[in-house]
């Protein structure tokens, strides 16, 4: 892969673990948070963290 093509790719990531953790921001600052989306927001953070440092 391009450098710069890695280095999109690896900012899309970093974007979507951004998106990820103000959503998971949000669900937390509720009345009453829905544990189910929580622990799912969670997850899908912490695979993008993962691919991000293997990227």
């Amino acid at each position: 892969m391009a450098s710069s093509a890695g280095s999109s790719h690896l900012n899309a990531l970093e974007s979507k673990h951004a998106g990820l953790d103000a959503q998971l921001r949000a669900e937390m600052n509720r009345p009453v948070p829905d544990a189910a989306t929580i622990q799912l927001l969670k997850k899908q953070k912490l695979r993008l963290k993962e691919e991000i440092t293997q990227a």
